[in-house]
């Protein structure tokens, strides 16, 4: 093993010694007088500045140095090299314009360098920065056909803010600026900073807007600065309004009439069905309220614009509602697009009409899924679903969704008697765009909260085996404070699990009662709570997921019956026993952009789940599985753990679907992007399940402080293939660390052999699966 090893060291060396003589031999391409641009490095000669000032001066500008020389990776220029050996294709496709155009990469040149438009780059940004009398110079180095540019910068002394004023009269738009002198950004004492005097105009704009200020600009205010009534490089700034700054920006302007069209069609207008702006004597037969809604076929409810306009007769002007309004409305989910128009209505009173053009989306939808899919337990099978979606189901953008589905699930290999899996099942869902309760529920986001009800039914056969008949029904609520934070509140969620038709072979295969417990009759009820929080959607290098889950189950019952099973207390509601538990799981994910093409995604999941006075154990829907493609993919699904129990030790045939009341988890996955649709991925997945009490059945399921040896590591590598709609993502793992072999022994390194069929055929784990694992 060990000869085979320093082969495969030898073969790597060899190939990448290989692959820096090639890289480095890119220059041999060039013509006659042409110099390979390697960048630009700017150098700041200040003896006043900091190293941290000069280091972030220099930073800044290097960035700011265009253009950007041939990528690299690792020292290399890979896509360089592609573009240079590749040929000149004939035609806009094919293998040879693939690889020189899109894999590969064009040559920056000495001769692309402006080297005195980034002089002057240099120059004004130094000024912008408070550096008013910067001066740079440029010199160029040359060896073996690589040329870089080398800026000198003398950027002199930094000018300082020394006062701060704000333009004082009497007019209205100047008392509103006024008002915000207070807050300003704009500090003595800080550095002249031209980015700084923008955001302090934005600043003023956007307090405006709030004010009803509709047309004004941030082009309105400007900031003069004055460098001469300071001595000592210092600088005052004067924040005025501009001269010439039209009449229309500075009055303060309210909402007169608010006027929906919720079936609006750009093609009616044409064809002179209605106008917009509308003749106010036309608005009386269709005010409620304060709002007039246009809409003779009546296919919406007034109401519903009530709760979901923010602006009313009367009311000043601002940005909040404005676009809480128009948040509102797309949260509804009825509206395929939503525009807004304010036409001015009186002049004299600085009034106008706030006018919703709103485009609905197809109401109603049928839809037919054929899906074909595998998982790591080596079973693959089809799924056959039908959707109706019904969008504005009692006229107030309700949306009743109804789906009838089928699946057949076959084990392909492996155990030689697999059985097959069939299900089918119908749920319908009603989503009322409000909250349903006794109490008043007020929310200010822009998502409009929504109670939800749902029922369910699914026939669940495993042949020759059992039937299980699964009955839901949970009424909730789901509202979210702002695009980063939801709650989901089920109120109660009631899952009732009633077996059929167990076999003989059944019992025969589960011999032990943890594998029995799946042909229980099961009632369980009661409340769960989820909270969401994630900033994914930012363009941010990091960015976190976390989502946190409280499942509350018989509780009140148990207390109020005193149910003790333990005590031989157990008791039942129509024939049934209740279970009782609190559940518990926290899934937090960190993610990190290298750049636009790479990233590095990790994941824990930590579980817990703790059965108590009706219950004895855990109902197995409720537990926790590991392994799988969305797990530790190097395992089968629901194959791995508890603790540290051998699966070997089963019979073959025998159900083998281990669950733990315990669950902990790490995942981490490099992913790249190697072109368009297609990226790949390295991943590391570790982690287990255990029990909270001992199971004779089962030696070793217990949680313990010996948990962390228990701890079970895959590896592998993955493509997916990014069609937008569809990802598919094929993953390729293997165990590294094995949790129910002997201590000393559970590290895999020692018996790997790549030769060996059997070892791959029992250590090579293929998954295949839709969407990212996490």
């Amino acid at each position: 093993m060990k000869s085979n090893f320093n082969i495969y060291c030898k073969y790597l060396f060899v190939s990448g010694f290989a692959a820096v003589s090639v890289s480095c031999s890119n220059t041999k391409f060039l013509k006659e007088g042409q110099m390979l641009y390697i960048g630009g490095e700017v150098k700041v000669e200040n003896d006043s500045l900091s190293k941290k000032e000069k280091n972030e001066l220099k930073a800044a500008l290097e960035e700011n140095l265009v253009p950007k020389p041939n990528s690299k990776l690792l020292g290399l220029r890979p896509k360089l090299y592609f573009y240079n050996i590749a040929k000149e294709p004939k035609k806009d496709k094919g293998f040879n314009y693939w690889l020189k155009y899109k894999v590969g990469e064009k040559p920056v040149l000495l001769g692309d360098v402006d080297r005195e438009f980034n002089r002057k780059i240099i120059e004004n940004y130094s000024e912008n920065k408070g550096y008013f009398n910067a001066k740079a110079t440029y010199d160029t180095v040359s060896k073996n056909k690589k040329a870089q540019v080398i800026y000198t910068l003398r950027p002199g002394a930094r000018y300082l803010v020394s006062n701060v004023k704000f333009q004082q009269d009497s007019t209205l738009i100047n008392r509103e600026i006024q008002n915000f002198a207070n807050k300003t950004l704009l500090k003595p004492g800080k550095p002249f900073d031209l980015d700084v005097i923008k955001d302090e105009r934005e600043r003023i704009d956007n307090g405006l807007k709030e004010r009803g200020f509709y047309y004004f600009s941030p082009d309105n205010v400007i900031v003069q600065a004055d460098s001469t009534v300071s001595k000592n490089h210092k600088v005052e700034l004067n924040v005025k309004l501009k001269e010439d700054t039209p009449d229309l920006a500075t009055e303060q302007f309210s909402i007169n009439n608010v006027i929906v069209f919720p079936n609006y069609n750009i093609q009616d207008v044409k064809r002179g069905k209605y106008s917009v702006p509308m003749n106010p004597d036309s608005l009386a037969q269709y005010a409620y309220d304060d709002i007039y809604v246009i809409d003779p076929q009546h296919k919406f409810k007034p109401k519903i614009f009530d709760r979901a306009l923010y602006f009313k007769k009367g009311d000043l002007y601002n940005r909040s509602n404005h676009n809480l309004t128009l948040n509102r409305l797309i949260s509804l989910g009825v509206f395929k697009f939503v525009k807004n128009e304010f036409i001015v209505s009186d002049s004299l009173k600085h009034q106008f009409d706030a006018y919703y053009l709103l485009t609905p989306r197809q109401i109603q939808s049928l839809r037919l899924e054929a899906l074909g899919r595998t998982n790591s337990a080596n079973y693959a099978g089809s799924e056959l679903n039908l959707n109706w979606t019904h969008r504005n189901f009692f006229k107030g953008a309700e949306q009743f969704k109804a789906a009838v589905y089928g699946a057949f699930d076959f084990q392909m290999g492996g155990q030689e008697n697999a059985q097959n899996l069939f299900r089918a099942g119908t749920n319908v869902q009603l989503s009322i765009p409000r909250i349903v309760a006794p109490f008043r529920f007020n929310s200010s986001s822009a998502f409009v909260p929504r109670t939800n009800i749902t029922l369910g039914y699914e026939f669940q056969n495993r042949t020759q085996l059992y039937t299980l008949n699964n009955f839901n029904a949970a009424f909730g609520y789901v509202w979210k404070e702002n695009a980063r934070k939801e709650h989901e509140l089920k109120v109660i969620d009631i899952t009732l699990v009633s077996p059929a038709n167990v076999t003989a072979k059944f019992y025969e295969q589960a011999t032990t009662p943890a594998a029995r417990r799946v042909v229980e009759k099961q009632l369980i009820f009661g409340p769960t709570y989820s909270y969401t929080y994630t900033n994914t959607m930012l363009p941010k290098t990091n960015t976190i997921y976390y989502k946190g889950t409280l499942d509350l189950a018989g509780n009140i019952t148990g207390l109020v019956t005193g149910a003790n099973v333990k005590n031989d207390k157990e008791k039942k509601i129509f024939g049934v026993p209740f279970s009782q538990y609190a559940k518990i799981e926290n899934d937090f994910r960190f993610y990190h952009k290298f750049t636009e093409k790479t990233s590095l995604a990790t994941r824990f999941i930590g579980g817990v789940a703790y059965p108590y006075g009706n219950s004895e154990f855990i109902p197995f829907s409720k537990q926790f599985f590991s392994g799988g493609s969305n797990s530790i993919r190097a395992f089968r699904a629901r194959t791995l753990g508890p603790g540290s129990f051998d699966p070997r030790t089963i019979e073959p045939g025998i159900l083998i679907d281990q669950a733990g009341d315990i669950k902990l988890e790490l995942n981490a996955e490099y992913r790249a992007n190697l072109y368009k649709f297609l990226n790949v991925a390295a991943f590391v997945d570790a982690g287990n399940v255990w029990l909270m009490h001992d199971d004779p059945d089962r030696p070793g399921a217990k949680f313990s402080k010996e948990f962390l040896s228990e701890i079970a590591v895959g590896a592998g590598v993955g493509l997916r293939l990014d069609f937008s709609i569809l990802i598919l993502r094929l993953d390729l793992a293997m165990p590294l660390r094995v949790p129910y072999y002997e201590k000393g022994e559970r590290w895999a390194f020692d018996r790997i052999n790549f030769g060996d069929s059997s070892w791959r055929k029992d250590n090579l784990v293929f998954n295949i699966a839709i969407g990212y694992p996490f």
